[in-house]
């Protein structure tokens, strides 16, 4: 069993960032309906809207969707009873509550009965695009729920037969079990949030949230707020009362991605939570019970990081009561081809294209390499790969430029025989920043000008490839409204 990573700061999904979604849109109102529609298509997802939830039930028994975004007060069906029928119906999609400041206490109980998250209104277009891309890698790295009758959800897809992986799978299957602490360490790209995942699944508190906190994208102060939550007027810009992610994880796990990123002073507070179980939003004296499990991850040595003063002794002997260790893709040699395999098969669905298969010198080529960048490289590779491939094939020769890139690619790597010497796509010789640009106009052209497709494909956030497209002098090809609308 080996780990795909996820795609948060140093993890990554098996599936790649700002992938195109299919949304259905839930609200009453028609101009705010129409307006989240629009963004939504903008930013290159499908959009449908439904006036209401059970407008909405019979949309969903038509055609699948992967995100519902909903409203939350509505006549009739409201936003919560929405979301029970979809739990109740075991539809497999993530729902994205949006809610007016004044019903935000409600959002918790959204969590509860199985919202994958929500928002505040006024919400900006940032917010929103980055809720959908969330929602969609959580969709896709889970498998379809099961009908009432044939038991409990499973748990995450992991891929991958090494001993290593073996001994990670027996190690979890005894962690779920109990509801202690865990510390998942590892490098940057092993799927170290698949992994917390996969506990969170099997653990007694599956039916229950499994919210996360990305802590090294947050300041001190954000941090702090998205934790515990504020009251109005906590600080400048806290315009109305806010729930930290402490209390949307009642009864299930929170997930405290690259946890050695909170600086000192906030780590003592968080402490303080793990000892007492107990917690005051920002601005108020009022002490919260929380019921939690905390799972947190790092691609740091913690001991170094303790010894140098930039971590807590007390908070690290707090974490570490079940420490987990996810090794790199280079101890786990035998799952390399298998992984590649997985992508392969993925990367093919999502693009639109013929099934693809390695050729024997691109499976060599694969094994001998070091991968430094572990499982997220290999995704990347493939993904490339399976864009800029020509035929039903993939040669050695058109991976070989980007395993060279970190100087760890052995220097008598095989060559594809069966490949002709023009199969090379990016020929050696040219520079990073060539090879780049390359790449991205080609997979710019296989998707007609389709920016969410083209960075699904690639990898990469929306925003980004538009400031590349901008950086070569090359328009958008699509047309769609701003941002501001």
């Amino acid at each position: 069993m080996s780990v795909a990573p996820d795609s948060s700061a140093d993890s990554v999904a098996s599936i790649a960032p700002d992938a195109v979604a299919s949304v259905l849109v839930v609200d009453d109102h028609a101009t705010a309906r129409q307006s989240v529609v629009d963004v939504l298509r903008q930013l290159g997802h499908e959009a449908q809207a439904c006036s209401s939830g059970a407008e909405a039930l019979a949309a969903l028994k038509q055609r699948a969707f992967d995100v519902v975004v909903t409203d939350l007060q509505m006549p009739g069906m409201s936003g919560l009873d929405l979301i029970r029928e979809i739990e109740r119906l075991r539809y497999p999609l993530q729902v994205l509550m949006v809610t007016a400041h004044a019903s935000i206490s409600t959002a918790v109980e959204a969590m509860r009965l199985g919202a994958f998250d929500y928002l505040e209104k006024p919400y900006d277009v940032d917010r929103l695009e980055a809720s959908v891309d969330r929602a969609l890698r959580r969709g896709r790295l889970q498998p379809a729920k099961p009908s009432p009758a044939e038991g409990a959800e499973a748990g995450p897809a992991m891929v991958g037969e090494s001993d290593a992986m073996r001994r990670l799978r027996d190690q979890l299957e005894r962690i779920a079990a109990t509801d202690e602490t865990v510390l998942i360490c590892g490098e940057s790209g092993v799927g170290k949030e698949l992994v917390a995942q996969t506990i969170h699944a099997a653990s007694r508190r599956a039916t229950a949230p499994l919210v996360s906190l990305n802590c090294p994208v947050l300041s001190e102060q954000l941090t702090e707020s998205e934790l515990f939550g504020h009251c109005r007027g906590a600080f400048t810009g806290a315009e109305a009362d806010r729930v930290g992610r402490f209390e949307l994880a009642s009864g299930g796990s929170l997930l405290l991605d690259e946890v050695t990123e909170i600086n000192l002073a906030l780590q003592a507070k968080l402490l303080r939570v793990l000892q007492e179980r107990t917690f005051e939003r920002v601005g108020s004296s009022e002490t919260r019970p929380v019921d939690v499990r905390v799972l947190a991850t790092t691609n740091r040595d913690l001991s170094s990081e303790v010894a140098e003063g930039r971590f807590r002794e007390d908070l690290f002997f707090r974490l570490n009561v079940l420490p987990v260790h996810v090794p790199p893709l280079r101890e786990r040699r035998g799952d390399v081809l298998l992984l590649a395999q997985h992508f392969l098969q993925t990367a093919a669905v999502r693009l639109g294209r013929e099934p693809l298969t390695l050729v024997a010198g691109a499976r060599e080529l694969l094994d001998a390499h070091h991968w430094p960048g572990n499982v997220r490289e290999l995704h990347n590779v493939i993904t490339r790969a399976c864009v800029l491939a020509e035929g039903p094939s993939i040669s050695a020769d058109l991976l070989r430029p980007w395993l060279r890139q970190d100087g760890r690619a052995p220097t008598d790597a095989p060559t594809d025989a069966s490949a002709p010497e023009a199969a090379s796509t990016l020929p050696l010789g040219k520079s990073l920043a060539d090879v780049e640009r390359e790449m991205i106009l080609a997979t710019l052209d296989r998707f007609d000008g389709h920016r969410a497709q083209t960075a699904a494909a690639l990898g990469i956030g929306v925003r980004t490839l538009s400031g590349k497209l901008r950086l070569y002098g090359v328009a958008p090809r699509e047309k769609g409204l701003s941002r501001a609308a």
